[in-house]
């Protein structure tokens, strides 16, 4: 188990990765996450659960390659494995037919909209999407969910491709056009997430986010996840990832997020002196 099957970089330091693994492949649902090591003494990286295959125990997992953790990730390769997968983790998305439902996804944060536009539309739900990005080359599985949304609209910060805006500009355009909306569901950056939940509010439109904050153990046992919702602290790894976005505390999460940036940038640079110092003559 554990073996990475397949790899496919599917934008500027974006990676799709199939890890065999047959019981997670098999029990894992819409929503839910694992976490990974990529060997002894490696941060624990968690991951959306983007596709899994039951016949042949794959499991699909896509990743930015931002950080130290994830550099080191995108440098193993088809045949490496994995020292440890550890999942189905977290709830599965609450899925029932809505009515019509408009999935949102910024950046990195489309890999974890696609599997559950999927489960809403095997559901029943009439399904609309918007994608959005810095610029045309880091948009990610538009023809993935433009195959299962009766429409999709992509934006890019810079104009590139589509609109030129933000995913709040697009969605403000369906609802001048009169489309109702039963539900949104949204997955990003932690402003857009806060920048579409207000949106959504003033339309009293029910709004789902998947948060990101710092995680560990994924078992509720560190409270490193802990995000405050509706005034509650919850733990993302147990209680969601996902969310009411009309409740939760995005300043607060926004904060924990940068808890430890100094030391990544730290990790980094060491990374980066070392690497000069096997480069030198």
């Amino acid at each position: 188990m554990n073996e990475i099957t397949a790899k496919q970089e599917i934008a500027p330091n974006t990676f799709r990765y199939v890890i065999h693994h047959p019981k997670i492949a098999r029990k894992r649902k819409a929503g839910q996450f694992v976490i990974l090591r990529t060997h002894d003494g490696g941060e624990r990286v968690p991951l959306t659960i983007v596709d899994s295959d039951p016949e042949t125990g794959g499991v699909t997992l896509i990743f930015q390659a931002v950080g130290h953790s994830t550099k080191e990730l995108a440098e193993l390769g088809v045949g490496d494995r994995l020292m440890d997968l550890a999942g189905p983790l977290g709830r599965a998305t609450h899925i029932e037919n809505f009515g019509t439902a408009c999935v949102i996804g910024g950046g990195y944060g489309t890999a974890p909209v696609l599997p559950i536009a999927q489960a809403l539309k095997d559901a029943g739900n009439r399904l609309l999407g918007i994608v959005g990005a810095r610029s045309k080359d880091l948009v990610i599985l538009e023809q993935e969910l433009r195959a299962i949304c009766e429409r999709l609209e992509v934006a890019t910060d810079d104009g590139s491709y589509g609109h030129h805006g933000f995913v709040t500009d697009v969605l403000q355009k369906l609802l001048d056009e009169g489309e109702k909306l039963d539900l949104v569901l949204a997955v990003g950056p932690t402003p857009m997430m806060r920048a579409v939940s207000k949106l959504t509010a003033e339309h009293g439109i029910k709004t789902m986010v998947s948060l990101n904050p710092i995680m560990v153990d994924g078992t509720g046992m560190c409270g490193g996840c802990r995000v405050e919702i509706g005034g509650e602290t919850k733990f993302a790894c147990v209680d969601g990832p996902e969310f009411d976005g009309h409740l939760v505390n995005y300043d607060l999460l926004m904060k924990r997020q940068a808890t430890y940036k100094g030391e990544e940038r730290e990790a980094d640079a060491r990374e980066s002196h070392c690497k000069i110092g096997l480069d030198a003559p």
